[in-house]
């Protein structure tokens, strides 16, 4: 087991380290003039100049890359035009927000955990149960309504869903108020019921899919050789769904499940558009919008390592779910 992991977290690392140095590259060393994305379009030249000389670009791209590194994990100096010293993690600074990256990538960051973390528990929670419910009452009403109900989800799309609950549950009937953020310590109800309509929303997306991923799953589960020498023992149905058929259906939905959360981590970008909420992915966009060169390479980082520990969390979970992969 030890040894498993150790493989999977060492993956894992040298993935982000070709991650930082394709996106340093792409930013940094293309033929457009990085001190000129560095700072806005209406830098002087004098200020164009004293970024370039700030960030070391005369310096050769490897050493501008350890420097790079070097200050996301031990913090460097950026001069006194960037706010002077910048601790760790430092990400660089913002001449759009005139403030480090790191001070708005934490302003914004839990806003995205807030609306995607349980949002996956429910989708994750609904559409799998949904789906192995209906897999095991095959023909009845609930499998052709967990199909159609699939059916309904799978064809929408979410600025269509989160308008119609923003119309009928916060203008019309006025059940919930608008969608908004607090932090969650400040008043675990207000952060609830201001983010309740993106979980809802997300959900009964997200659930569609995994209902009809998890119910396919489950029949092709139960129709192998296993599962029926299971029963031909005369094991409980409940031993032989649960702990048999359940534990090998899961290993595929947990794959996609992964990818799913990681992504959804990187940026809800239409999620945070349609319910006016300012996360990661809102501010991805107005970074690109407004040529701000250090946020949008530090979401770019971000996003990669929810990805990448996304994925981690998958394989580690892989040995939970089938031992043998332990072995490999």
């Amino acid at each position: 087991m030890l040894r498993y992991l150790t493989k999977r977290v060492s993956s894992a690392i040298l993935v982000l380290i070709a991650v930082s140095i394709v996106a340093f590259l792409l930013f940094f060393a293309l033929p457009a003039d990085p001190a000129r994305g560095l700072c806005p379009k209406y830098c002087s030249a004098e200020r164009i100049e004293a970024v370039r000389t700030e960030w070391g670009l005369n310096e050769p791209k490897t050493e501008q890359y350890l420097d790079y590194m070097v200050g996301v994990f031990a913090g460097r100096d950026l001069g006194a035009a960037q706010g002077g010293h910048c601790d760790a993690p430092c990400l660089g600074y913002s001449y759009v927000n005139n403030e480090p990256v790191l001070d708005t990538l934490t302003r914004v960051l839990p806003v995205t955990l807030s609306i995607v973390i349980p949002a996956a528990i429910l989708w994750l929670t609904l559409g799998i149960g949904l789906g192995m419910v209906s897999s095991l009452r095959r023909g009845s009403w609930l499998d052709r309504a967990s199909i159609g109900l699939s059916l309904v989800g799978a064809s929408l799309q979410l600025y269509f869903v989160g308008a119609v609950l923003l119309l009928v549950l916060v203008y019309t009937l006025a059940i919930l108020p608008v969608p908004h953020y607090t932090p969650i310590l400040q008043n675990p109800v207000d952060w609830a019921s201001g983010l309740v309509l993106a979980w809802v929303a997300l959900a009964f997306l997200f659930s569609a899919i995994y209902a009809r991923l998890s119910r396919a799953q489950m029949l092709e589960t139960l129709s192998e050789d296993f599962v029926r020498t299971a029963r031909a023992k005369g094991l409980p149905r409940s031993q032989v769904y649960g702990r048999h058929a359940l534990r090998a259906a899961l290993a595929p939905l947990v794959t996609i499940a992964g990818l799913d959360v990681g992504l959804a981590l990187g940026g809800t970008v239409i999620t945070e558009t349609t319910f006016g909420l300012q996360g990661l992915g809102r501010t991805a966009v107005a970074a690109v919008r407004n040529g701000d060169l250090p946020t949008v390479m530090a979401t770019v980082l971000v996003a990669a390592v929810f990805v990448v520990v996304a994925n981690l969390v998958v394989d580690l979970l892989y040995a939970v779910i089938d031992p043998r992969v332990r072995l490999r």
